[in-house]
């Protein structure tokens, strides 16, 4: 959902002015976020991520998978065009903690897109990650292939891409929370409504890219919270709901998506929804 676990493309006036970015930016990085973590530990093993690896991360947001890449001894380059406050954690977390090793050597975040990340005096790129999941809604994986080929001339010949997605629905928990929850904009859309992930969403982006599939694979990511105050924090960070507060109102949509995560809430008050996200390997010409 990026700079979400879905791309961020559908502004709505009135949705900015009715939310404080800081605070959403913030809810991603300390509960969102880290949902994908099994995503990126699948991804970095298969690739051998490490001390020979150079790494673009596409749509970076707050960094926690360029962080975890660094952890590995890659050098990791992040560029975030879209949110300038998950950003400014990005570099909180590599820049300022990690202070005096080697991880902040060889770390750049750049507040731009592909282009911007050029230097004469940077290696090509040997790995290029677009992490933010696409196929939850209509429409959002526009202008991911253009990221990704304004990419490419960074990169070696035959660099691995990894794209990721959303599984089935039947796979995936959290499809029908988002669905509910998101039916008070859905009178005022044109596009970008709720839909089910397809099985090529992510084989269109990467023949639209010119690059070529090069293997896939599914993993288990389960969204896991606290308590359903948790899981509402963590699930309007994605910014998949602004539509709907900008077409009704934030009380309207806390409500909705209350009553929606009632059947994933265990006796205990903690709140699981098991989920399946798929990546896809591809490589540049």
């Amino acid at each position: 959902m990026t700079p979400t676990l879905v791309r961020q493309h559908l502004p709505h006036a009135g949705a900015e002015s009715r939310v404080d970015p800081g605070a959403r930016a913030r809810d991603w990085s300390e509960i969102q976020e880290r949902m994908l973590v099994p995503l990126h530990e699948t991804v970095y093993e298969r690739l051998q991520v490490g001390p020979a690896t150079r790494l673009l991360g596409l749509g970076c947001g707050s960094g926690l998978s360029l962080l975890m890449a660094a952890s590995r001894g890659a050098a990791v380059t992040g560029v975030e065009s879209r949110c300038a406050e998950r950003l400014a954690l990005a570099r909180e977390r590599l820049l300022v903690e990690a202070s005096g090793t080697r991880a902040r050597a060889a770390t750049r975040l750049i507040d731009g897109g592909p282009a911007d990340a050029a230097d004469a005096e940077t290696p090509p790129y040997n790995l290029v990650t677009a992490f933010e999941p696409i196929g939850c809604l209509a429409g959002d994986s526009e202008g991911l292939s253009e990221l990704i080929t304004a990419a490419v001339p960074l990169t070696e010949r035959g660099a691995p891409v990894v794209l990721a997605g959303w599984g089935p629905p039947e796979r995936c928990a959290t499809s029908s929370v988002l669905r509910v929850a998101t039916r008070p904009a859905e009178p005022m859309r044109t596009t970008g409504g709720w839909r089910p992930a397809l099985r090529d969403d992510l084989e269109e982006v990467a023949q639209r890219a010119g690059l070529r599939p090069d293997g896939s694979g599914r993993v288990s990511c389960p969204f896991g919270y606290a308590d359903l105050d948790s899981a509402v924090r963590g699930l309007l960070s994605t910014g998949l709901f602004d539509a709907a507060i900008s077409a009704t109102d934030q009380e309207q949509v806390d409500k909705e998506l209350v009553e929606a995560l009632h059947a994933h809430q265990r006796p205990d008050g903690t709140v699981w929804m098991p989920n399946v996200f798929r990546y896809l390997v591809a490589r540049t010409p």
